[in-house]
């Protein structure tokens, strides 16, 4: 299992949808994959999960990718490209 904090700043769009975009990335892994912040922990391949987080990529700053499975590495560091690709 790995875990990584990652400092959010996406640059988006109003057409953007970073929840749909990250559960579609997310679920082409092996891995559990799970976002963490605050006291709150969602499964990222989960659109409801994802939701209920109340997940705002445009005011969120810190968040934890923890991924744990046989393509983890590979796994977090696409996500953290996409969270940290716009500033």
């Amino acid at each position: 299992m790995i875990s990584k904090n990652v400092k959010v700043e996406v640059a988006l769009r109003e057409e953007d949808r970073p929840i749909a975009f990250l559960v579609q990335m997310a679920s082409q892994f092996e891995s559990k994959i799970l976002f963490e912040t605050g006291n709150k922990q969602v499964n990222v391949k989960s659109m409801m999960g994802m939701m209920s987080l109340g997940l705002d990529l445009d005011r969120l700053e810190d968040l934890t990718v923890v991924a744990d499975g046989a393509d983890e590495e590979e796994a977090v560091s696409k996500i953290e490209g996409y969270l940290t690709k716009g500033a």
